[in-house]
């Protein structure tokens, strides 16, 4: 039984050691520059993760002894990870920080090395074996590595507060930097080695090595290095005493030889102790080709050192050296081989002793100690003089009477009960923290109504944390907090800029309290075979193919294996690869390929900064090792770590997301307090006072049938929340809503889950037909009549199970909501079975059949699967409704506000939306167009903004829009107020071409290009220049129809369907019934489109095809295949209206296989 515990550990080991690999290779930037991470540091997040979540030191240290004492062997504690694998905790030592910045600032004066600097801040950096001998001659790219470990708490805060201060910025460029100040100033329960080719006594060995002109090595000045070495000794061991160690390793650098002689004799001389250690790169011995394929990768496109070839070598000893883990007699076995091959004599004994004091120092010298959990939240959310508990219930009361419900019993008790579960969890300072942050949202930018679960709160609610009363929509606080769970609550708090509100808090509460999580870029599956098949000369062709088509392939058969009918699915990599044919073929004819693509898939990529999560606690830099990521400060653990290791070890995550939607209402509001309040530069307090007096949940008229009746049942989906997907606006079209209820079903139902069970059309008929719907009893039909007799919430299966049952309480109800989605005959069906019994008891005790209640339990389980969370399907309804409601009544500051709100990518599709609802797009105008998306004086015209113009500086739209209006062209060439500096040559071209100053153009002019000549391209500086232009360029006329077709796309990003659609041409396809390729009938077949592109291939026997982009009013993007072109004969032409006839294939898509017989142009 201990053995099989003992290997239990040891695997647990494993995974941990195979998931810190992917982690702590990466940090900053791109690629890793050692997978033992250049930024040093995070080796330090699997300290705590594997020596304080699951282990102390020794009684880890003991599973590995145990085994290791098993197979006769002793373990070099270095082996795994924990000490070793040249983790080089600090990768970046250098003697003095202040030598260094000072040199740093005199290269930023010198422009051409302040140039290389700022180059070198690109944000990539891939491995370099040769960087650490390259850079010891330069200050400032000066780096050696050293291992630190730490003995016990003390040690693990001085590790964490070391890493924090070394990626200040005043210690940090490219890399973060730590000096013997820093040292000296932390070294409290901290043992410190030397590391390797990398480390302090191989910095000392490379600043006294010669070398020629190109580069190579001529000889080493021993003298020298032994002096500098002494030096470096004499610093540590006064700093460190005996907690500082030389290492010694093996492979068949004979530089490595040279320096273990000289670490031996440093300690011949000092009495410094000796370990040797296995420089490790990779888990195990099999890896080493993904490490060279990974490390190739990242200098793809890049200039990569010379040594480096793109060539992947044949086997391990073309490289040299093994970089895995190894035990105890590796390490002897090691040692004797590289020592022989390199002809190197040592002695046995010392190497002996250098091997088993590893051990020593994991079992003698770390203590065993458990990581300091304390959950730290911030102190300062609790007033002077009071408890957490006391905070929390006074604001809460005073939050109750301040909403006129304190003499409401049913408020008040519940409010009591909520208060007690928090406080009997310890959760008050939780709350209190989330408040402060509402508070400080809440002063600059507008947050969401409520998300999740957490709107079952009337805590929440009373606080401010969310906008909805759970009591008045039946919502549940059980669904978010139950007494009987363990977890802390999660509340997602949606706010219109997440990225301004994080730098408020940090710049208010300080970077030690507020702090960002990372995010983990992995390598994709599509850019991962495209790049090693570019290592392996694949052709590009091939290549494309497959990635074209995989995920085309593979996704209806996922979605068909997973019994999806509809909805949105995106497939994993797994099924990718078991449901794309062409893959398949692909990886069979490549089976390199396949091998690396299954162990690099998933592997971290690079670092970024997580959108919304953060950590909030007092002083965290002492608890938690804080890294820095392209100039941010962040802590190392990423999305999806929260429960298995933030909150272990006493750190709390809030999560502050981005909704585009109150951007958008924001910008909605501030347009109507132009238009109809007189207001001409509304402030945010402007918005937030008209938000809480016409739209705040606790205002807004949700019974308002003209809101339902105009936007919901006619379908303008100008932007509004939820339904953007034609699937959606269809099924609410048919439903019809005419509550918030109503809105909350319809969204919960239209998922793949509940649609593939056809629930979709069960709830319209229900709907329709209410008189036939049959409740088994009063609660029933108390709990489930708004829903139709339909199970659609979560909540109402916790509901009914405590209405029904005997003495089962909500927590036990909602507690089987999630035990009935799980399978299983252990501690699961026990638990399903306890509470089904006091279900059926219940039941049959308050007068239902036994079979009726069977009959509801078995709805239970039917729904289970596809219930949704009520609490967040109310919240974000009231969003819905509430971008209706603008929308009704103020439409076309909804429409604006939408078309500024709308990402480049789908600004087209927005502006042909708007277009449908009728409003007019005035085009882009000197005189007229702003920073936004502005309104015609006819309440109509929506005009086009400067700000969507592609190289359009905003010093240039300011310079515009403070010397305005000009009623000539000289008024803008020779305006007294502009800073023509501010407003150059790439300003005026893209202007003229834009359209932008059409309006200036007069009889002078013959055209467009005689302008854009005369104005532009010969920029005149003088008037007599201008006059000089119009004479010169007058023969150049006009552009082109395509040449303006073509500008307007390119800078604005807008398809001008008024200039290719002229003539009536799609009011005549209206009226002949012929839809766009977007609405295509498969019974019709008969469509129209623009073609965007044309891209000419050729299938595997030779023969020509086109591949061809189209686009219609929906600004859908549609591809069309062409087969069988015939060279020199077909033709067609870009941006011109065709109608044709076109088959669909749900895997090819469209495809046509004659253009002369099936297509038409129709101008």
């Amino acid at each position: 039984m201990k053995l099989i515990k003992i290997l239990i550990s040891l695997l647990i080991i494993f995974l941990t050691i195979l998931l810190t690999y992917n982690l702590i290779k990466k940090l900053d930037f791109n690629f890793v520059d050692y997978l033992d991470s250049k930024y040093g540091f995070l080796f330090l997040t699997l300290f705590t993760q594997i020596i304080g979540i699951y282990f102390s030191s020794k009684r880890w240290m003991n599973c590995v002894n145990y085994y290791a004492e098993s197979k006769k062997i002793i373990f070099s504690f270095t082996t795994y990870f924990y000490l070793n694998s040249r983790a080089n905790i600090i990768n970046n030592f250098l003697p003095s920080i202040e030598s260094w910045r000072q040199e740093y600032e005199k290269a930023k004066e010198d422009k051409k090395r302040a140039r290389s600097l700022s180059d070198e801040q690109s944000g990539t950096t891939i491995e370099d074996e040769a960087a650490s001998k390259r850079s010891v001659n330069d200050i400032i790219r000066r780096r050696s590595h050293m291992i630190i470990l730490a003995q016990n708490q003390v040690g693990l805060n001085n590790i964490f507060k070391l890493i924090s201060e070394s990626y200040k910025p005043e210690n940090y460029y490219r890399y973060p930097r730590i000096d013997y100040a820093l040292l000296e100033k932390y070294n409290e329960g901290l043992i410190a080695a030397s590391a390797c080719l990398g480390g302090v006594y191989a910095g000392n060995y490379w600043q006294n090595c010669s070398y020629d002109e190109d580069g190579k090595f001529v000889e080493v000045d021993i003298e020298g290095a032994t002096v500098a070495m002494r030096e470096t000794t004499e610093s540590m061991m006064s700093i460190f005493g005996d907690r500082w160690y030389g290492e010694l390793q093996w492979n068949n650098v004979p530089h490595q030889h040279t320096l273990n002689k000289l670490i031996i004799q440093m300690h011949q001389e000092y009495g410094m102790k000796l370990i040797s250690t296995a420089d490790s790169h990779y888990p195990n011995p099999d890896a080493w080709k993904d490490r060279e394929l990974y490390k190739r990768l990242g200098w793809l496109g890049k200039s990569k050192p010379g040594y480096e070839s793109n060539e992947l070598p044949i086997s391990v000893e073309e490289i040299g050296y093994e970089l895995y883990p190894k035990n105890g007699e590796q390490m002897w076995d090691s040692y004797k081989h590289y020592a022989a091959e390199c002809n190197a004599d040592y002695d046995d004994d010392l190497i002996l002793d250098s091997i088993t004091e590893t051990y020593h120092i994991a079992h003698d010298r770390i203590e065993s100690f458990f990581p300091d959990n304390e959950v730290r939240l911030p102190d300062f959310v609790v007033p002077a003089g009071m408890t957490d508990t006391q905070a929390l219930a006074k604001i809460s009361i005073e939050g109750l009477k301040n909403l006129n419900l304190h003499n409401n019993d049913e408020y008040v008790q519940r409010l009591k009960q909520e208060l007690h579960v928090i406080n009997d969890r310890g959760f008050n300072k939780y709350f209190l923290t989330m408040k402060a942050i509402c508070d400080k949202t809440n002063e600059v930018m507008l947050s969401g109504p409520g998300r999740g679960s957490a709107a079952g709160s009337l805590v929440a609610y009373v606080l401010g944390i969310t906008q909805v009363d759970p009591i008045k929509y039946g919502l549940l606080f059980s669904r978010f907090l139950r007494a009987d769970a363990k977890d802390y609550p999660d509340i997602d708090y949606d706010v219109a800029e997440p990225m301004e509100l994080k730098e408020l808090l940090i710049d208010e509460w300080g970077d030690d309290k507020v702090v960002p999580i990372s995010n983990w870029n992995t390598l994709q599956l599509r850019s991962l075979i495209k790049d090693i098949s570019k290592l392996y000369g694949v052709e590009f062709t091939e290549v494309n193919q497959v990635t074209g088509k995989m995920l085309f392939e593979a996704t209806p058969l996922a979605k068909k294996k997973h019994g999806i009918k509809a909805g949105v699915y995106v497939p994993t990599f797994e099924e990718v690869k078991e449901f794309s044919s062409s893959l398949q073929s692909f990886l069979s004819k490549h089976p390199q390929i396949a091998d690396h693509i299954d162990i690099l898939h998933g592997q971290v990529r690079s670092c970024s900064r997580h959108a919304g999560g953060v950590v909030i606690g007092e002083r965290l830099d002492e608890y938690m090792p804080l890294i820095n990521s392209k100039g941010i400060r962040q802590a190392p653990w990423s999305e999806g770590q929260n429960v298995r290791q933030l909150e272990p070890m006493g750190f709390i995550k809030f999560d502050l997301l981005g909704l585009s939607t109150l951007r958008m209402i924001d910008g909605a509001i501030r347009h109507i307090l132009k238009r109809h309040h007189n207001i001409a530069e509304p402030t945010f307090q402007d918005v937030k006072k008209f938000y809480d007096e016409s739209i705040h949940p606790d205002q807004i008229d949700f019974d308002d049938q003209e809101v339902y009746k105009n936007i919901f049942h006619k379908g303008k989906w100008v932007g509004i929340f939820q339904f953007t997907e034609s699937g959606a606006q269809s099924f609410c079209k048919e439903v019809k809503p005419t509550s918030l209820i109503d809105i909350a079903a319809i969204t919960s139902i239209y998922r793949p889950g509940p649609l593939s069970a056809d629930v979709d059309k069960q709830f319209i008929e229900a709907k329709e037909s209410p008189q036939y719907i049959k409740y088994f009893n009063d609660e029933t039909r108390q709990v489930t009549e708004e829903t139709y007799g339909f199970l659609i919430f979560q909540e109402q299966i916790a509901l009914l199970a405590h209405k029904l049952g005997k003495d089962l309480s909500l927590d036990e109800g909602n507690k089987l909501r999630k035990l009935l989605t799980k399978k299983g005959t252990g501690k699961t069906a026990k638990e399903k079975a306890k509470i089904y019994d006091k279900f059926m008891l219940g039941c049959v005790e308050k007068g239902m059949h036994r079979v009726d209640a069977q009959k509801l339990w078995d709805r239970f389980e039917y729904f289970s699967g596809y219930g949704f969370n009520k609490s967040h399907a109310v919240s974000y309804s009231i969003l819905s409704y509430q971008c209706a409601w603008l929308m009704h009544y103020y439409s076309a500051e909804w429409a604006a506000a939408f078309l500024d709100k709308e990402p480049e990518s789908r600004k087209e599709k927005a502006i042909n939306i708007a277009q449908n609802m009728g409003f007019h797009i005035r085009p882009l105008d000197i005189n007229t167009s702003g920073r936004v998306w502005e309104i015609g004086d006819d309440g109509g015209t929506l005009i086009q903004p400067l700000t969507s113009i592609k190289g359009l500086g905003e010093s240039a739209i300011e310079q515009i829009v403070n010397n305005r209006p000009f009623k000539i062209i000289e008024d803008f060439l020779f305006n007294e107020g502009m800073v023509y500096s501010k407003l150059n040559k790439k300003a005026l071209d893209v202007l003229v071409r834009s359209g932008t100053l059409d309006s200036l153009i007069d009889d002078r002019f013959t055209g467009g290009k005689h302008f854009w000549s005369a104005i532009a391209i010969d920029r005149p500086r003088k008037l007599k220049n201008l006059e000089d232009n119009i004479e010169l360029y007058a023969p150049e006329g006009d552009f082109t129809e395509e040449d303006k077709i073509q500008y307007l796309v390119d800078l604005t990003g807008v398809f001008p369907f008024d200039l290719v659609m002229g003539g009536g041409i799609k009011e005549k396809l209206e009226k002949m019934y012929i839809p766009p390729i977007s609405q295509y009938d498969k019974d019709l077949q008969l469509v129209w489109f623009v073609p965007r592109k044309i891209v000419a291939r050729k299938t595997r026997n030779g023969k020509d095809y086109w591949i061809v982009e189209c686009i219609d009013d929906t600004s859908t993007v549609t591809t069309v295949r062409c087969w069988g072109v015939r060279s020199g004969k077909d033709q067609l032409h870009i941006n011109r209206p065709y109608m044709a006839k076109l088959d669909y294939n749900p895997q090819w898509g469209f495809s046509t296989r004659s253009i002369k017989y099936n297509f038409r142009m129709l101008a």
